[in-house]
């Protein structure tokens, strides 16, 4: 089986989660910050975007409150424009007609990760969607990437995850999955994801098919 993160991996929400900070730091009396500032930091979700839109973090009085801010203008907009990155269609339809079965282990609340994997047209069925709060801890624990494991009656170590991000492949290790990093997704200047302890690399979502052929 073939585990997808979704923001930066499969799906490419960028342009909706920015747009919702964008509106959120209108209201603040703050400028538009252009996509390519937002865009690294899509995959970390609403802690990663309240980092570079308002310099906060967790520890900060004002996190919760502008942090629910935040994903009450994301609930707005987020089925606005997501669309699945160059070659994953093309990759899904590769692994369907190989009998590969395929879900998605997200870090992002099922409230948004469903509706929104409902509002794009898969060319094929998932067999799990596994979202961040499905299970006790989200990634970087492996819980939720067990979890569908479990659901999906596949052996950890039968299954590729792959993701954007260092937490997606800390997890995946932690799972004992075969881990692929998305150099196409949402990775910063800084981040170097060649010291993430990943199995693979790829830069294009098709590169997986002969990792996979080959049974690597």
């Amino acid at each position: 089986m073939i585990l997808f993160d979704l923001d930066g991996t499969l799906v490419d929400t960028a342009p909706d989660l920015a747009y919702a900070l964008n509106l959120q730091r209108e209201r603040h009396g703050l400028e538009k910050l252009t996509p390519d500032i937002i865009r690294p930091y899509a995959s970390h979700g609403s802690v990663g975007l309240l980092s570079i839109g308002f310099d906060l973090r967790p520890e900060d009085e004002a996190f919760g409150k502008m942090q629910a801010e935040y994903l009450n203008f994301y609930n707005q907009v987020f089925t606005r424009s997501p669309v699945f990155f160059e070659g994953i269609a093309d990759l899904l339809l590769a692994l369907h007609h190989q009998d590969i079965k395929w879900g998605v282990v997200t870090n992002k609340p099922r409230r948004f990760a469903a509706p929104l994997l409902e509002s794009i047209q898969l060319p094929t069925p998932m067999t799990c969607l596994i979202c961040g709060d499905d299970a006790p801890r989200p990634k970087p624990a492996p819980d939720t990437l067990l979890l569908a494991c479990a659901q999906s009656a596949v052996k950890p170590e039968e299954c590729y995850y792959v993701g954007d991000a260092a937490r997606d492949i800390e997890a995946g290790n932690a799972a004992g999955m075969k881990t692929v990093v998305a150099l196409y997704g949402y990775i910063d200047s800084t981040d170097e994801p060649m010291r993430w302890g990943a199995d693979f690399l790829i830069k294009h979502p098709t590169d997986l098919m002969p990792l996979i052929t080959i049974g690597a």
